[in-house]
């Protein structure tokens, strides 16, 4: 993704929205980014990107703003039918939000973690237990470090453990996830997602890109969550504490155990993985 001299507008100051203006202005972008909020709330943030060069407009989203774009990068807090974006949208100019844009430069397998509840632990745990077995790991995404912070550090051995909200699954386009999971789904953000149906179908995203070699984790005992397996061609497991599963995790006799190609076999629990910072899960 050549972005030298491109024109490129970032919608929204949050965390995501500033790494991405900085990320973007270094590869020789053209950075103007835009808020609705007042210059006196953005005003820790405003000087070093004028430092930059970058244009920073607050206080609202001009219409001439959002004009001769050759791609605009939407932050996960603004709603993705503001009518800027949907007129932009209609004038053929590329809409992307902040993973979308990390994931172009991002180098290794990522493991995407999403679901009503549960990600922010899931999401640290997945890390530890990679680190622990030895692999060089990262993590970020909706957990606290935007997934562009990570592009930089990582190599084709890396493993990027990401939390995804459904906000930021709106915004997808090629974004694949090597391990895809969700733990479960239950009415939320529907202010947002406006139907639980629309919150459900922005969620299966994190399938939308999967192939055959990749796999898809599943809740066996969440009823809106087990159909999704339909969403996806990899490879599915699902996890149950209350059945067992013929490819998956599941608890027996107080164990957890996996059963896969290779059979049967008994799981470290989780409360044995010693987790770094545990105080913040």
């Amino acid at each position: 993704m050549d972005l030298s001299g491109k024109r490129v507008l970032v919608v929204g100051l949050g965390k995501s929205g500033i790494a991405a203006a900085h990320f973007l202005h270094a590869r020789g972008a053209r950075v103007t980014v835009s808020d609705s909020k007042a210059e006196a709330q953005l005003r820790s943030e405003i000087p070093a990107l004028l430092d930059k060069g970058i244009v920073v407009e607050t206080g609202g989203h001009g219409a001439r703003t959002f004009r001769d774009q050759d791609l605009i990068v939407v932050s996960p807090g603004v709603p993705y039918d503001v009518p800027q974006l949907v007129q932009a949208r209609a004038l053929g100019m590329p809409v992307i939000g902040e993973v979308e844009l990390a994931y172009r430069f991002l180098k290794g397998s990522v493991v995407g973690i999403t679901g009503s509840n549960g990600k922010t632990t899931t999401t640290t745990l997945v890390g530890e237990i990679l680190e622990h077995a030895g692999k060089p790991v990262l993590v970020g995404g909706n957990i606290g470090t935007p997934v562009i912070s990570l592009a930089d550090e990582s190599t084709e051995q890396t493993w990027s453990v990401l939390e995804i909200s459904s906000f930021q699954l709106e915004t997808i386009e090629k974004f694949r996830a090597n391990v895809a999971v969700i733990l479960n789904i239950t009415p939320d953000h529907l202010d947002r997602h406006r139907t639980l149906e629309g919150y459900v179908a922005a969620k299966a995203r994190i399938f939308e890109n999967q192939r055959p070699e990749d796999f898809a984790v599943l809740n066996a005992d969440d009823p809106i969550c087990a159909p999704l397996a339909a969403y996806t061609k990899a490879r599915i497991a699902f996890f149950s504490r209350k059945s067992e599963q013929k490819t998956g995790a599941f608890v027996r006799d107080g164990k957890i155990l996996w059963r896969g190609e290779a059979g049967e076999q008994e799981v470290m629990a989780a409360s044995e993985i010693p987790l770094k910072g545990a105080h913040n899960v």
